[in-house]
């Protein structure tokens, strides 16, 4: 019989047929967990009940900060192979031979939602990868998309409010979200992807992933290269249309966590194929857009993808708490051979994820087990602080020191390139938003397609004021006339509907 998570508990049971004795969280036996130790039937509770204390002390405990975004999210274990030699451009060691096999994890999330969401929500999905490399863990933490809403990471927070709800009401508001894109028509690449049909996966194995930023490669001559990463399914792209969708989330709100949870139970691992597209610096200057720009794309005519590797997820968390919810990820942690580009928003996730995840788990988040570097024992001069659980050696706190303290190697130091500008704060509002989403709404979209993405648009823009629906008119017209037109079109039906 094919596994069902509804079977897990009997699953288990029939596993261990002979139960433990129970014990409190410090291993001692436990006599009762039925009944508090009252003074008489009717008395009040003892304060000595050492076993109801340490329950309720820790219930009160157990939950942690919900993530800021990507609250709702699944996971799971396995491994990515080098398949294709790409030591020229990269001196990595995860990618040193053919034949090389990783360890990894693989986090899956939606966006806006809170820990309790529909997974078949219409929201860009998280794509996040932790590599336990010998260098240390590497996380590539992107999205299903390879571009954002946004170029400049100031904007982040209030992009974010808008995804969530209005303080005062507590509700979704289409009047800030349209109000927010249409002020920033930068939003236009990703808001038409988010509408399309890829704007609802089904499920996470039937989904790309992508790296989204700009990132560099150095390779082990000191040559440098601008590099992105794609992580491409090979189970085929699948989506769920917006009746779908809707469906299930009344019926199956964990429909993608479900899916991903039993197929694997079942043997049926997912994979994905890593491909990187490669630029370099001279091309890089003079290419017709801003490569570091992370609402465009580059082309793959231009920069073809270079095949990697095949990562392969095949184990479930033994427990969702401490493997998956646990997890930490930071594009702040690369290995020697990947380091950060100029991209902005790239610079400004450079420090809010780490951050975050301080106030979220504890400053010693890393020493968790499924963030720890495991292949790789830590010599930091970092000590103490809550939740200090490993025990560092005897070695110097203090650097530099002369009592054999870790110390510092040049080979691991970063790739120099010069850098000149006015110190200033550029406004980047009104670079190229719509020339790349032409090319996708005219060559990569269909006529159905096309007809899905204005519906599916004009179905959620409906809500939000008039002077807001004009004003997402005028830019999708920027887009493409046709485009303009049939949205407004479709806006007056359902305008007309309301009188």
């Amino acid at each position: 019989m094919p596994f069902k998570a509804c079977d897990q508990l009997e699953n288990y049971a029939k596993e261990n047929p002979n139960p433990d004795i129970a014990t409190t969280g410090f291993g001692c036996p436990v006599g009762s967990m039925t009944a508090s130790l009252t003074v008489g039937e009717r008395g009040p509770i003892l304060l000595q009940d050492a076993v109801f204390l340490d329950t309720m002390t820790h219930f009160d405990r157990e939950r942690i900060p919900e993530r800021v975004v990507h609250a709702k999210g699944g996971g799971a274990f396995g491994t990515f192979k080098v398949t294709h030699d790409i030591s020229k451009y990269c001196k990595a060691k995860v990618f040193s031979a053919i034949g090389k096999e990783t360890p990894c994890l693989v986090r899956f999330s939606t966006v806006g939602g809170e820990s309790g969401s529909a997974d078949t929500a219409r929201d860009p999905r998280g794509f996040a990868v932790k590599f336990y490399t010998e260098e240390g863990n590497w996380d590539c933490v992107g999205n299903n998309t390879p571009i954002f809403f946004i170029r400049d990471p100031i904007l982040f927070p209030s992009f974010i409010h808008t995804q969530k709800r209005n303080p005062v009401t507590h509700l979704k508001d289409p009047n800030m979200f349209w109000d927010f894109i249409t002020l920033r028509p930068e939003t236009t690449h990703q808001v038409c992807f988010l509408f399309s049909d890829r704007g609802i996966p089904d499920g996470y194995r039937h989904m790309n992933g992508y790296g989204s930023h700009t990132f560099k490669m150095v390779n082990d001559k000191n040559e440098a290269v601008y590099c992105k990463f794609h992580f491409k399914t090979d189970q085929g792209i699948k989506n769920l249309l917006q009746n779908e969708a809707d469906k299930l989330a009344g019926t199956d709100p964990d429909y993608a966590n479900r899916d991903l949870y039993e197929m694997i139970a079942n043997g049926n691992y997912p994979s994905w194929t890593l491909y990187i597209q490669v630029m370099t610096f001279q091309e890089a200057e003079k290419y017709k857009w801003n490569p570091f720009d992370l609402t465009k794309v580059w082309s793959h005519n231009d920069y073809p993808l270079i095949p990697v590797g095949k990562m392969t997820l095949n184990r479930n968390a033994s427990n969702y708490f401490a493997e998956i919810e646990q997890s930490a990820f930071s594009p702040a942690n690369m290995v020697p051979g990947i380091e950060a580009s100029p991209d902005k928003m790239l610079q400004g996730r450079l420090f809010s994820y780490h951050d975050t995840h301080i106030h979220r788990l504890g400053l010693n988040y890393h020493q968790l087990p499924v963030n720890c570097p495991f292949k790789r024992n830590p010599k930091a001069y970092q000590r103490d602080g809550p939740q200090t659980f490993i025990v560092p050696d005897q070695s110097p706190n203090y650097f530099p020191n002369s009592f054999s303290g870790p110390i510092p190697s040049e080979k691991y130091c970063e790739h120099s390139s010069k850098i000149s500008g006015d110190c200033k704060r550029f406004e980047t509002a009104d670079e190229d938003n719509f020339s790349q989403v032409t090319l996708f709404y005219n060559n990569v979209l269909n006529k159905e397609e096309r007809e899905r993405l204005i519906s599916n648009i004009a179905g959620h823009l409906k809500d939000a004021k008039d002077f807001i629906q004009k004003r997402a008119v005028a830019n999708f017209t920027q887009v493409s006339p046709d485009f303009g037109e049939k949205l407004s079109k479709a806006l007056d039906s359902y305008n007309k509907a309301r009188l």
